[in-house]
């Protein structure tokens, strides 16, 4: 294997337990060694790739980002030709995706936007960046359900991917309150029913 191989696999090492740690303890309380201990690397190591735990911060935004856009661009909700069907099955994927520890499950933006949108200004800005173009993606499905199914009211495509997103964030905060995916999949399910509600499909010819 060649050095640079090497300083590539230890840098996705200090990233994975990044991912996990900070999920695990939040920001603030994650120290770098912390997440040397979990990549099973030195401090030495870590001051390689990153010069401090706000650069890996970045850095594991940028990760987390990159992961979950190329887990949903081969999700199985692509595969519906009907835009509604599509939407509705992005909620249920998401709800899928409630396995394992919570630090497995939960989001790292969110997390860390919690603790530092004032502190961490930077840190904030790439977490809002983030969850902001992942909404973008949901805002394009939502727009084409609203041209297959028309519906009346105040509120416009970029609202209603914007509040799946708050729904979602939100049901990871219930679920570490709870200790468990529960409550999390509940709130995934009631977005399910509102967003038929809003798209009443019309009643089959009988």
């Amino acid at each position: 294997m060649m050095l640079t191989d090497i300083q590539h696999e230890s840098k996705t090492k200090l990233l994975d337990a990044a991912l996990y740690v900070i999920r695990a303890r939040g920001y603030s309380a994650t120290r770098v060694e912390d997440i040397c201990t979990a990549a099973g690397l030195t401090k030495g190591s870590f001051f390689h790739h990153f010069k401090s735990k706000e650069e890996l911060a970045l850095a594991a935004a940028q990760y987390f980002s990159d992961m979950a856009g190329r887990l949903f661009a081969s999700a199985p909700y692509h595969q519906h030709s009907d835009p509604l069907d599509q939407l509705l099955g992005y909620v249920d994927f998401r709800k899928s995706l409630l396995l394992g520890k919570l630090p497995e499950y939960t989001c790292l933006l969110g997390t860390m936007v919690q603790e530092t949108y004032e502190t961490h200004p930077a840190i904030g800005e790439a977490c809002d960046r983030f969850i902001m173009s992942h909404a973008r993606i949901v805002e394009e499905m939502v727009a084409q359900v609203m041209e297959r199914y028309p519906v009346h009211g105040q509120w416009t495509a970029v609202s209603l991917a914007l509040y799946t997103q708050a729904v979602i964030q939100g049901s990871f905060i219930l679920a570490k309150a709870q200790h468990g995916p529960q409550v999390a999949a509940d709130c995934l399910d009631h977005l399910h029913r509102y967003i038929e509600l809003l798209f009443a499909r019309p009643a089959p010819n009988l």
